[in-house]
């Protein structure tokens, strides 16, 4: 039997209504080798699933080819927008991009200027990622997305400061203590800025609401209660997406530079203290992201009176972004 369903455009070879269906799909989702992937091949792909839509498809294409094509596209392209995504801030590209801001704020003995700019500089990757892969069914001014961005830079930023000199000023910790839990403080600084980071880069559409579509994929209305929920849902992704990446290194990292080995060999302690970090960070995303469907479903009776009216179906989707 072959592993690919028959093929849906738009849909998922994977069940979306399971949390494992979702985290199988979100792991191809962020496969970093679609960042390799040709213009020429891009829009090889885009033309066949032209042809799918339209029914002209060549004799001998199969489903294993279409699903394939339709993984490159959603990685390259906004769903919303048409345009392709710039390779740092595709979710694709968000391993391998970020890793090493996530080794970076989490480098021991941090001072004051490199905890200030590990965190402006994740915040600011965090920013471009929320923006790139937002929901764009409303067009939103760009002094909006700035405004936020600085708002979530501010909050990070102030955090980690703020929690750094709260420790250095507890003389009650002995100094081992004291460099086991400032390397903890990544995590509250980045899981309140990063929910930060969602609602000020994606707060218009609160004000504006975004496209809900019915069983066939046509838009019967925008909706401000299917906004709100869009940006709980991703808000709580960015909240558990830090736990295992910025919470399980440190731990990991305490008990390896106890071992003979990284005693003797201190050259070694960034490396391994990189791939733990990147072992972290591969297991997190997929799970955090995994947590909702990135297509999800709201009942009507939960919407405007003016959407109730435009639609027969009892229960509607939104893409509440990534």
């Amino acid at each position: 039997m072959s592993e690919y369903p028959p093929f849906q455009y738009g849909k998922s070879r994977f069940d979306q209504n399971t949390f494992f269906g979702r985290f199988r799909h979100f792991l191809d989702v962020i496969d970093p080798s679609t960042l390799f992937v040709t213009e020429k091949r891009l829009w090889e792909c885009v033309e066949l699933l032209d042809h799918f839509k339209q029914g002209t498809l060549p004799l001998g294409v199969t489903d294993a080819q279409l699903w394939q094509a339709q993984k490159i596209k959603q990685a390259i392209i906004h769903p919303d927008t048409g345009e392709k995504i710039l390779m740092p801030f595709r979710m694709s590209g968000f391993i391998p991009f970020g890793t090493p801001v996530v080794v970076g704020l989490l480098l021991p003995n941090q001072t004051l200027a490199s905890t200030v700019f590990w965190q402006w500089l994740n915040q600011s990757h965090n920013a471009c990622v929320n923006y790139s892969n937002r929901n764009a069914s409303k067009p939103a001014p760009a002094s909006k997305f700035l405004l936020g961005y600085l708002g979530a830079v501010t909050s990070a930023v102030s955090i980690a400061v703020g929690l750094n000199v709260l420790i250095q000023r507890a003389s009650r910790f002995s100094p081992t203590t004291r460099l086991l839990v400032q390397r903890f403080i990544p995590f509250p600084a980045v899981a309140s800025a990063n929910v930060c980071n969602v609602v000020l880069m994606r707060h218009s559409e609160l004000s504006e609401g975004i496209s809900v579509l019915d069983n066939n994929g046509n838009v019967v209305g925008t909706s401000r209660v299917a906004a709100r929920h869009a940006l709980l849902e991703t808000a709580l992704t960015r909240v558990v997406m830090p736990m295992p990446i910025l919470v399980l290194p440190p731990l990991i990292m305490s008990a390896l530079e106890k071992l003979p080995l990284l005693q003797r060999q201190k050259r070694l302690v960034l490396p391994v203290h990189s791939l733990v970090c990147l072992a972290a960070f591969s297991l997190a995303l997929p799970l955090a992201i995994s947590l909702f469907p990135q297509m999800s479903q709201i009942s009507v009776d939960q919407l405007e009176p003016e959407i109730a009216m435009a639609t027969d179906c009892k229960i509607v989707t939104y893409n509440k972004g990534l």
